[in-house]
């Protein structure tokens, strides 16, 4: 092991650097390679992990058919290993998933070249979940339980409706940093993961790069936000960019994956390797910082990082800076992703096109109710949704530009009522609208088929038994240290939710025209389990009084229309720094990933649907303003 005094001198001289390779499975392995090859780093972290992304798999991986990691973290180290060796750069990937045990001993019959391979052991709750379900007919509190605002809609709730006869397929705690640093502190050049937060991989890098202590709160809530920047790859360096349109177009393929540069003190820069496409801009970062926020507290196992008062700046060319976090205790729970199968799903696709759509549509949903109601179906459906989606345009130059489609959406517990849906819709098939319907090829999706379904819970941080693991060259278990726990908590006090401080009169501002809100305002939006989160900026200071006063969480109802339901509630807060303001929306996502109903399951279309809206702009602010296409 290094000795403190040699750690102390390096921490003194620079700040670390942490490339990411990958923010989904998808991300292939050469992204790991080059984040070595291309420049000088001292850590690759990499998130492979959705909360989709261990469901999935999981009764496969109990029953022998698959290996449980995911294959493109796999891929990623067996070519990077050489070059990982030469520069002396250390790996932290969750690319372990369901199985990081199997994914460690993969890497330990690579490795020829000395470097030593651990994995963290404690997110799998699976046993233990299931076992008190089954046994004590009790389920972990839901994860918006602790909000007091919040009721939840009927579906967020239905894992508690008889909940003993519920079939879990995973539970999966989300770990901190703790056991990443222990690893590293004890030598490990290769650390595997499974469930630990997103951002925890790059904690654990800087947390042990700088000798820091589990109460250095301040400078580790900064680094969990650096996590938060970098977790999804190239989100930040163009990709998922709301004004990417500014851009041009070849320099947003193959884009550069970002790296964080960490100070002692906690200071962090966004950057990217030099002559790689993308860009990391002021803009570009304030999209990832607003991205999948759950308010101004950012909560981790390790520490919770307070954001009201960030600011985001340009440090040079693809160099941003941020700064004005404040760290205090984490909360005495963690997020608890538990799957469980659902039932059954289906999705039939209909199209029309031409005069008088709107009545075909509702023609047709008339005809597959009655037609359910005459089987005694109509009420077995957890979920049953005709979504009419596309506008023909008007006077269409071409037939595909005057059709639009309709998503018949389903959810069953029982396989029988899809396949009444389908008979349905097969005995309905002929008394159909004038001319213009016809189903798409395809119809797969229609078919019944099973799906989980997602519950996010919170557990007690205390009843964690988090670990970290060392292989021995020959694949067996060398050693294992308990990582411990928080040395304190902080009860999570309720979030802030408030309109405008002393907003001003809109009319102040002078005539208006009409405008698109993303001819003013940039965004971006995504889930957390049941809920979106969507934040807006404007991208000049004159425009903060106007924007702040304006985007109420009335307007937000107002803007949403009618996929606005009185079943949500909102949360509105204000980053007065960046000029920003963000809500979450609860409830809007249903269950939320596999199982929500939207189209937008994950809610990332959600912010550009909100910036199309047309609303009163002030003359006098639209000088400024780089409108879209």
């Amino acid at each position: 092991m290094e000795d403190y005094s040699t750690r102390f001198q390096r921490r003194a001289a620079r700040s670390v650097r942490i490339a990411n390779c990958s923010g989904a499975r998808g991300d292939p392995g050469y992204q790991m390679r080059r984040q070595v090859e291309l420049g000088d780093v001292d850590f690759i972290t990499g998130d492979y992990l959705a909360e989709m992304n261990i469901a999935e798999n999981a009764e496969a991986y109990r029953s022998g058919k698959h290996p449980g990691y995911e294959p493109f973290a796999l891929e990623g180290i067996k070519g990077s290993l050489h070059c990982v060796a030469q520069k002396n750069v250390k790996i932290i990937i969750n690319g372990g998933s369901l199985n990081p045990k199997g994914l460690a001993e993969e890497c330990v019959k690579l490795v020829r070249l000395g470097l030593k391979v651990a994995y963290v052991a404690g997110d799998d709750l699976y046993e233990p979940v299931k076992e008190e379900i089954e046994t004590k007919v009790t389920a972990p509190a839901h994860l918006d339980s602790e909000n007091p605002n919040v009721n939840l809609v009927p579906l967020a709730q239905t894992f508690l409706d008889d909940v003993s006869q519920k079939y879990i397929v995973s539970a999966n705690a989300y770990l901190g940093a703790r056991a990443i640093v222990k690893g590293l502190e004890h030598g490990a050049d290769i650390v595997i993961c499974g469930r630990v937060s997103d951002a925890s991989l790059v904690v654990g890098a800087a947390w042990y790069w700088h000798s820091w202590s589990d109460t250095d709160y301040d400078r580790l809530a900064q680094c969990l936000i650096a996590g938060h920047l970098i977790e999804c790859s190239a989100y930040v360096t163009g990709a998922n960019y709301a004004a990417f349109y500014e851009e041009k177009m070849e320099s947003l393929i193959d884009l550069g994956f970002p790296i964080v540069e960490v100070a002692i003190d906690g200071t962090l820069i966004v950057c990217k390797h030099e002559k790689t496409n993308g860009l990391v801009t002021v803009d570009t970062v304030k999209c990832q910082f607003l991205y999948e926020l759950q308010g101004n507290i950012y909560l981790n196992s390790d520490v919770a990082a307070i954001l009201g008062e960030v600011k985001i700046e340009q440090a040079g060319n693809n160099r941003v800076k941020v700064t004005g976090i404040r760290g205090q205790p984490p909360p005495p729970t963690t997020k608890l992703a538990i799957f469980y199968r659902g039932g059954y799903q289906s999705q039939v696709l209909v199209n029309a096109c031409g005069f008088a759509t709107e009545q075909k549509w509702q023609l047709y949903e008339a005809q597959i109710r009655f037609g359910l109601e005459k089987r005694g179906l109509l009420k077995a459906f957890e979920v049953l949704e005709f979504q009419i989606i596309g506008i023909r345009e008007p006077d269409p130059s071409t037939q595909l530009s005057s059709t639009t489609y309709c998503r018949l959406f389903a959810q069953a517990e029982s396989q029988d009522t899809i396949i009444g849906l389908l008979k349905t819709v097969g005995e309905f098939g002929m008394q159909h609208f004038s001319v213009g319907f016809h189903l798409s090829l395809d119809l797969r999706t229609a078919l019944p088929l099973p799906y989980v379904a997602f519950y996010p819970a919170i557990f007690p941080q205390d009843h964690l038994d988090e670990s970290i693991v060392f292989l021995s060259a020959d694949g067996q278990i060398e050693c294992s240290t308990n990582a411990g726990h928080p040395p304190r908590y902080e009860t999570v006090l309720p979030r802030e939710n408030y309109e405008s401080t002393s907003p001003v009169e809109l009319r102040m501002f002078g005539p208006t025209k009409k405008a698109r809100l993303g001819d003013i305002a940039l965004a971006r939006s995504g889930d957390k389990g049941s809920n979106i989160n969507i934040g807006l900026f404007v991208r000049e200071e004159g425009a903060w009084p106007w924007f702040r006063s304006f985007l109420t969480t009335g307007r937000m109802k107002q803007l949403m229309a009618k996929d606005w339901s009185d079943e949500f509630f909102i949360e509105r807060v204000e980053f007065p720094h960046i000029w920003a303001v963000h809500f979450v929306i609860y409830g809007c996502l249903g269950r939320g990933v596999s199982s929500s109903s939207r189209l937008d399951s994950l809610g990332k279309g959600f912010a550009d649907f909100i910036r199309d809206r047309v609303v009163d702009v002030p003359q006098v602010l639209m000088h400024n303003c780089r409108s879209g296409p």
